[in-house]
């Protein structure tokens, strides 16, 4: 085999340690080119160093093993797109949490922070098509992109205006590390003819009032909608189911950071 590298030569001249070559192979990033059978001793190709760099690279920026093995089977230019995709995700993540740094630096110092506008509707009894999941924050989009799409598109007769549009309701705070129920509801005009989704539940929303905020798409991941609720709901002595709806104005990847992207929503008792 004078052609294929150790395992230690190749992870010396990749920059990856053993250990990295073996989590790669195990996940099928970057398998060795032969495996001894009797020994399972790991043997690489030179031409495999292209490849390994690109890991280096790309796990230096943060970016998830399974992303990672999206984008090296990419095209060069569909992979220059992932990877911007994934950059801008990372940046939006990082003024969320600046913004939320900030939020809580304020407090302790004393300071007022600026709050969205709260504004109040009258929301009619309706019927939803319920679909429920118990969800960490980062499967979140997973879940429900594919339900937006097509619940929220001309498939499904749905009342008119506010009323009209799908949300998601939660039930608990949920974190990348603690899940919780995420409901996605889609208003339905039960006379607009039979509506069949066996995977989806029936349920009645009550008539009543709501306390919302519209959130731009540069402060959607941050929590100033919730705490300008719960402010506002706090100097109103005013009671909320707290259960917030967020209804979705717009598709967040196609907004500008100062659009409104979606409206954070509570019920009042």
């Amino acid at each position: 085999m004078p052609d294929l590298l150790t395992i230690g030569a190749f992870a010396r001249l990749a920059r990856l340690s053993p250990k990295a070559l073996r989590l790669y192979d195990e996940t099928n990033l970057l398998p060795p080119a032969r495996v001894d059978p009797d020994t399972g001793y790991r043997w690489y190709s030179p031409d495999q160093l292209e490849r390994a760099r690109r890991v280096v690279q790309l796990r230096r920026i943060g970016m998830p093993l399974p992303r990672i093995r999206t984008v090296l089977d990419l095209p060069p230019e569909a992979a220059a797109a992932e990877v911007r995709a994934y950059w801008d995700e990372q940046e939006r993540e990082w003024r969320a949490k600046r913004e939320l740094a900030g939020f809580f630096l304020d407090r302790l110092a004393g300071k007022e922070t600026p709050m969205y506008d709260v504004s109040v509707r009258e929301m009619p009894a309706r019927t939803l098509l319920v679909a429920s999941e118990h969800l960490t924050a980062d499967r979140i989009g997973a879940f429900a992109a594919p339900l937006f799409a097509f619940f929220g598109g001309p498939a499904v007769p749905r009342p008119s205006g506010d009323a009209g549009r799908p949300f998601l309701r939660y039930y608990g705070e949920i974190s990348d590390d603690s899940d919780g129920l995420v409901e996605f509801c889609c208003p339905i005009d039960p006379d607009g003819g039979d509506i069949a989704f066996p995977d989806m539940t029936l349920s009645s929303d009550d008539a009543g009032r709501e306390a919302y905020v519209t959130v731009p798409k540069a402060n959607m991941n941050t929590a100033l909608g919730a705490e300008s609720l719960h402010r506002w709901l706090t100097d109103r002595d005013v009671r909320a189911d707290w259960k917030p709806r967020q209804i979705f104005l717009c598709d967040p990847g196609q907004a500008a950071l100062d659009d409104p992207v979606f409206e954070l929503a509570v019920r009042l008792r």
